[in-house]
């Protein structure tokens, strides 16, 4: 399922200042092997539309390039006049000097024409290098616009996006765009200047025969006209296709594990056969049409030449039309320049069709807004205590499915709450809207009586430290990897974060301390090592509020002990969300609400809800004698 094929629609929620998209269409995450259906014959006009639009966008970009754009395109008519020329110098030298025995001057031509020779090699150099670096200047500009546009989607667009496809477009789709702009455009626009300065010079000498080679021309139109939808569908397709083979390497990568585990590698291996073969096919589609396309551009050409000899060869053996055999030799060198650009901008065209196909991909990335948008720049946060208040709260990822109904509480600052119940009733969905990953369909939640729509979610998060189960790493230096909670930190208020947490002697107890290794997703550290350097991350950004999501469920027990210990001083101050599946470690919260499919059931102590005989007392009841 490609990216635009949910239908989002803009709801309006009364005075909120906050658009949010609602995504009516479930989307699936399995191998679909489905191929799209063909476009319908009407759609013909707005496909080639679309491609001019989709071009005109795409040159947009070149405005990164500043002026050299302009010494860019003088190189290409330059170039594109040049061959030509050359090719009636050829002539002239033959019909002039070397017609009259002239050695002298066929050797002063002769050197002119090597020295506008190497005039042609010139501004061959720097047509390339200046389309090189133009065309590496708008990939380098479009990468940055994808990758700012990614980090301001929310949570939902990656839950319903397949991570492959989101690299195929930072990868395979751009490289066809720098195809595209570094050789397609002025390889094109070479060649056609080519073809319209021989036209015009064989026009001068023979403007009959020029005639006939136009007369011709609509049936390379209609061969344009024929290949050019297949080509344009079968290359959308193909890179569709290689879209779903890169999200199921990245997937099935990520899920080596579970994979390997459940001994379903040969499954897997089959699903991935089928979706090469998928993908072969399109290939295979494409070189066909490829195949086709080219032998019979070439073959015209051909035929052209041959009618061009016949009528030439008639007019100049009959005495009443009286061709010039000089012309005729002139208007045959012109011609092999003139023919010689069909084929090769006919191999151009089936590469600005796959360009065309990667830009409307990126494009169509581009123009996907978030799910929400923050109405203005959003306001920052002013002087935050740590009072948090829920209104009436409800959410829900699929209208039918509503997960939260109607919840309200309130957080004084420095309170512990902590949120209690079953898998599925609530829980993360709470902290995924504290953290502003998602906004309430309904209902207010206030920042010390700011509501979260109003707030601007970067100035929201620099209050907020999370500690999940969990968590991820990147790749580097356990120090980096704390350091990303401020990012501006020194080596010493790492360490002492770390040592706050009183676990320095479990950091520097590794192979290299605080330079020790971190792979991808954290690999090279245990489960109660990265938990602490998440630990160490979210308490060195020194925020307001702290989640914690079943935060010390990684380290054992004695390592938890003394993290416990240090997190009774930390909190102090700090308005501290728990989700706790140990209920022994949220006795001491000020604060415990008790979710049940979405509703708030319960609240109040450990003990009040204990003597309550409820919904916690049973799960209390339930984990103690475990």
């Amino acid at each position: 399922m490609s990216d635009s094929e949910y239908r989002p629609e803009l709801e309006n929620r009364g005075s909120a200042r906050v658009g949010y998209k609602r995504v009516d269409e479930a989307v699936s995450h399995d191998i679909s092997l489905a191929r799209p259906t063909r476009e319908a014959p009407d759609d013909r006009e707005e496909s080639e539309q679309l491609n001019f639009a989709l071009f005109m966008r795409l040159m947009s970009w070149t405005r990164y390039y500043g002026p050299k754009r302009w010494w860019l395109l003088t190189c290409v008519l330059i170039r594109a006049a040049q061959l030509p020329l050359l090719a009636w110098g050829i002539s002239a030298i033959i019909n002039g000097p070397i017609a009259d025995d002239d050695m002298t001057a066929t050797l002063w031509w002769s050197l002119a024409y090597g020295l506008f020779a190497l005039s042609t090699m010139v501004v061959m150099h720097f047509r390339s290098r200046l389309a090189l670096e133009m065309g590496e200047t708008v990939i380098y500009e479009m990468r940055n616009a994808v990758f700012r546009h990614l980090m301001r989607m929310p949570m939902a667009y990656y839950n319903r996006t397949k991570h492959g496809r989101i690299i195929s477009r930072l990868t395979s789709d751009m490289e066809s765009v720098r195809q595209g702009v570094q050789n397609v455009i002025f390889i094109s626009l070479v060649q056609g200047g080519q073809m319209l300065v021989a036209g015009i010079l064989m026009a001068f000498y023979n403007w009959m025969l020029f005639c006939v080679i136009l007369a011709m021309t609509p049936l390379l139109w209609g061969i344009n006209r024929f290949f050019r939808k297949r080509i344009s569908q079968t290359s959308r397709n193909l890179q569709e296709s290689f879209s779903r083979v890169t999200a199921t390497v990245a997937e099935s990568v990520r899920g080596i594990q579970v994979t390997q585990g459940f001994a379903r590698e040969d499954k897997n291996a089959d699903l991935f056969h089928r979706l090469v073969a998928d993908h072969s096919a399109y290939n295979m589609g494409l070189s066909r049409h490829i195949a086709m396309y080219l032998p019979l551009l070439e073959l015209n050409a051909q035929i052209f030449t041959a009618v061009l000899v016949i009528l030439g060869g008639y007019g100049a053996l009959d005495a009443e039309m009286h061709m010039d055999i000089d012309d005729l030799v002139t208007f045959f060198f012109l011609a092999s320049l003139f023919f010689t650009p069909i084929t090769v901008i006919g191999r151009q065209f089936t590469s600005a069709l796959a360009s065309l196909a990667g830009a409307e991909r990126v494009f169509r990335l581009l123009d996907t807004p978030p799910d929400w948008e923050e109405f203005g720049a959003g306001e920052p946060m002013r002087s935050y205590t740590g009072k948090v208040e829920f209104e009436d709260v409800r959410f829900h990822y699929e209208p039918a499915k509503p997960v939260l109904k109607g919840i309200s509480f309130s957080a004084k600052p420095g309170e512990m709450l902590a949120l209690v119940g079953h898998t599925g009733s609530g829980k993360s969905t709470i902290i995924n809207l504290l953290c502003k990953f998602y906004l309430p369909t309904g209902g207010r939640i206030l920042f010390d009586g700011q509501e979260i729509r109003d707030i601007e979610s970067s100035s929201l998060r620099e209050h907020i430290g999370i500690v999940l189960q969990n968590n991820f790493l990147f790749s580097g230096t356990v120090m980096e990897n704390i350091r990303v909670g401020k990012p501006g930190a020194s080596d010493e208020e790492v360490i002492d974060a770390v040592r706050r947490l009183d676990c320095l002697d479990l950091i520097e107890a590794m192979i290299d301390g605080f330079q020790s290794t971190v792979t991808e997703r954290g690999q090279g550290l245990s489960l109660g090592q990265r938990q602490i350097v998440c630990f160490a991350r979210a308490l060195l950004a020194d925020p307001q509020i702290l989640i914690l999501d079943e935060a010390t469920s990684s380290v054992d027990t004695l390592t938890e002990a003394r993290l416990q210990k240090a997190l009774d001083k930390l909190l102090q101050g700090r308005t501290c969300f728990v989700v706790a599946h140990r209920l022994s470690t949220i006795r001491q919260a000020d604060n415990i609400l008790v979710l049940d499919h979405g509703k708030l059931v319960e609240s109040g102590k450990h003990r009040e809800l204990l003597d309550k005989g409820g919904i916690y007392a049973g799960l209390y009841r339930r984990f103690a004698t475990q």
